[in-house]
């Protein structure tokens, strides 16, 4: 759903705003359902819609509705798991996760729009996962950066420590992103056939 346009169309703002929101609701989730919190960990459904607005809007919309989503948080709208906002997230250890969104929806969007078209459903799923990669990349070399320079750090922190923290949401996510994969293709083809029904007839 990338394609060569460059002006956003209605519909375009209208997905952007609503995976804004979608992302708003994965971050808060037990917030409204108390129980998802497994062994103390809470289920957050941010990557997933993360990567499933790259593979749905493509590489440029999905880049877009995830940097909407942290501007909309930094401005002050309790929109960030655990309904926090404002600047001083900045400078949270976690933060790195939600810059990385923009670039796991961008990387999921170029590897679905890379290649013949459509895209194969092993291309979404794989494309899923890479983003899904690169969320726990990003976000976890920067909590490690921020605890060694500005955060107060645990005692005896280590960098194979902070890895091991990410352990317990990892089988979720790789779960949710194969999902993600697997729904986007029918996701895109219901928007494409919209898309086309919205055009006046030539």
């Amino acid at each position: 759903m990338d394609g060569q346009q460059t002006s956003l169309r209605p519909l375009d703002m209208t997905l952007a705003a609503m995976f804004v929101a979608l992302m708003a609701i994965g971050a808060n989730i037990t917030s409204w359902v108390p129980f998802l919190v497994v062994g103390g960990v809470p289920i957050t459904l941010q990557t997933f819609f993360c990567v499933l607005a790259g593979a749905v809007l493509g590489r440029r919309l999905g880049a877009v509705a995830m940097t909407v989503y942290m501007l909309v948080g930094l401005a002050g709208v309790p929109v960030f798991a655990g309904l926090n906002g404002g600047l001083s997230m900045m400078f949270k250890p976690t933060f790195g996760f939600i810059l990385s969104f923009i670039a796991s929806a961008y990387a999921t969007g170029w590897i679905i729009n890379r290649g013949p078209q459509p895209a194969s459903t092993a291309r979404f799923i794989t494309a899923a996962l890479i983003g899904m990669v690169i969320n726990y990349v990003i976000g976890t070399n920067w909590m490690y950066m921020a605890y060694q320079l500005w955060a107060e750090a645990p005692e005896g922190l280590s960098y194979q420590m902070v890895w091991g923290w990410m352990l317990a949401p990892l089988p979720k996510d790789i779960v949710l992103s194969v999902v993600a994969g697997l729904i986007a293709p029918r996701l895109c083809r219901a928007i494409g056939r919209s898309v086309s029904a919205s055009r006046p007839a030539a």
